[in-house]
């Protein structure tokens, strides 16, 4: 449910709309079950890592054991940084949402009572934030699951009038727009849209038995996920067309009744469609904003722990809370309060951008630390059959998924390297992210000279 909550948000009920219409319903369809095989590659990857070693720091453990100590140092602030700045988002998103229904309460109140809201859920205890999420979830996925029979239902001219049949897949440029270009351009939404199902590595530090619930997560998450997505990407495809301005405009949350969801309900003659759909995605917003604050609360905990943030941060409480941690994660979450001054889709825009970068960061590690993991693990001397859960697909699995996700971050906005003049200000929102990452990793290496990892002696061992 941590993974499932993680997954499904914004990206599928509302960003899902601007995908269909900037790249076609064939095009989205084919960009989304791309990303989905580059998802299915990683879990298996990081299924197999988190059920022999399962850590909360689990980034930054495998990074520093299989490929160095310096990518590992600078994974684990990636991952930290990538959901702090994500709760951000969300929290921006939420007050966009509630402008729906109380357009003049200022955006501020609403993000400082669910960042509020999010502190108080992880502050009692991990049973408070797990109860609380799988209620998020289940909301999530019952909105999902509904909306996929009654599309379904309409496709075939059950429900709301007679059917559209393939018409939205045969006009204009249909069903394939702007061809390879038009789905490398959305391959970022769709990552970000995916970002959440890695969370079982951090999750997989506090379970009663990984080894048991893992493998089954690994399983089972990962295949409903991607029933969603597609599902309602083909859904929304037959049902809307996209020439429909309406899909481009609800992509900035700024009008929930325009998000592709609401249409299709609204469609059906569900009473308040608009509404409805607006409390699910407040609800799926807070989901992916409670799971962002426990990752990266417990992220900057372990790296503490492990001597590469400062100590403060290491301390716990009698119930296992990381409150240092949490406190230091929740005042980067209060980020959120720069939209009054930068305007709320401008900063939206830019968190959304800085996230999604890292998440592909973070995938590339999982893939090349777990291309290591294997090569050590047999070089000294393990048996295959003493893994838990064994990936499969290898060595090619985590090859395709580390080219995948450097194709992604290289090329995610090519357009502005294209154009006739450069667009400072697009390259620094796409891009920024990477070069940090690069410089401190680089830079912990010139500091520390430490060399990469050797995989004969490559620890093991749970710690």
């Amino acid at each position: 449910m941590i993974a499932m909550g993680g997954a499904i948000g914004t990206g599928l009920f509302v960003a899902s709309g601007k995908s269909i219409h900037d790249a076609g319903p064939g095009g989205a369809l084919a960009a989304y079950a791309a990303i989905g095989l580059m998802v299915f590659l990683l879990m298996q990857s990081l299924g197999e890592m988190a059920t022999y070693l399962p850590m909360a720091d689990s980034f930054e453990a495998y990074g520093s054991r299989f490929v160095s100590p310096s990518f590992g140092f600078a994974a684990g602030w990636n991952y930290w940084y990538n959901w702090a700045i994500t709760v951000a988002a969300e929290l921006v998103a939420a007050a966009l949402v509630m402008g729906y229904w109380l357009p003049d309460v200022p955006a501020w109140i609403w993000s400082a009572i669910f960042l509020a809201i999010l502190f108080g859920l992880n502050a009692f205890s991990v049973g408070t934030f797990g109860e609380a999420e799988f209620w998020f979830a289940s909301i999530k996925v019952a909105a999902v699951v509904i909306f996929l029979i009654a599309g379904v239902a309409m496709i075939f001219g059950i429900l709301a009038g007679p059917s559209p049949g393939t018409s939205n897949w045969t006009r204009g440029e249909a069903p394939f727009v702007g061809g390879w270009s038009g789905m490398l351009g959305i391959f970022m939404v769709a990552g970000f849209s995916f970002q959440g199902t890695e969370m079982v590595g951090v999750a997989a530090g506090e379970a009663d038995d990984p080894k048991r619930t893992i493998p089954k997560a690994i399983r089972t998450v990962f295949v409903r996920i991607m029933l969603f997505y597609i599902g309602a990407i083909a859904v929304i495809g037959f049902l809307l067309p996209y020439t429909d301005n309406r899909l481009l405009k609800a992509s900035d949350n700024s009008d929930v009744s325009i998000a592709p969801f609401t249409l299709v309900f609204d469609k059906i003659g569900v009473l308040g469609a608009a509404s409805v759909m607006n409390a699910v995605i407040l609800t799926a917003i807070l989901s992916a904003g409670n799971c962002g604050l426990f990752a990266s609360t417990r992220m900057l905990w372990a790296l503490a722990r492990r001597g590469k943030a400062p100590k403060l941060f290491s301390r716990i409480d009698a119930r296992g809370i990381p409150w240092p941690a949490l406190l230091a994660t929740t005042a980067i979450g209060a980020l959120c309060f720069l939209t009054s001054l930068l305007g709320d889709g401008v900063a939206y825009t830019w968190l959304i951008n800085a996230s999604g970068l890292a998440g592909f960061i973070t995938w590339l590690g999982i893939a090349w630390s777990h291309y290591n993991f294997r090569r050590a693990f047999l070089r000294q001397g393990h048996s295959l059959d003493e893994l838990p859960y064994r990936a499969a697909f290898f060595p090619a699995g985590p090859i395709i998924a580390m080219v995948m996700c450097a194709i992604v971050i290289v090329g995610q906005n090519y357009q502005a390297f294209t154009s006739d003049t450069i667009d400072v200000k697009a390259l620094l929102s796409s891009y920024l992210g990477l070069p940090l990452f690069l410089a401190i990793w680089w830079g912990h290496k010139l500091i520390t000279r430490q060399p990469k990892a050797d995989l004969a002696t490559a620890s093991f061992r749970v710690d």
